[in-house]
């Protein structure tokens, strides 16, 4: 097989990957506002609390390590 039919199949091969791509796409189920807004708050108070935990988690650990090992 020659270059020339090795870049032609790359190029098959990606212009069929694309056209995949763009089928599928428009099988998606796009959130709609409300419910984009309600995923994006749920996922900050998470990443928030979370964040917190380990915070707290810190803290803890380094008062524990001062005391004890200081």
């Amino acid at each position: 097989m020659g270059v020339a039919a090795r870049i032609g199949a790359a190029y098959r091969q990606m212009r069929a990957f694309f056209r995949e791509s763009v089928a599928e796409l428009k099988k998606v189920r796009w959130p709609t506002r409300k419910e984009l807004a309600t995923y994006t708050y749920v996922v900050l108070v998470t990443v928030a609390v979370v964040a917190l935990f380990f915070y707290g988690l810190d803290v803890l650990l380094a008062f524990l390590l001062r005391t004890f090992l200081l």
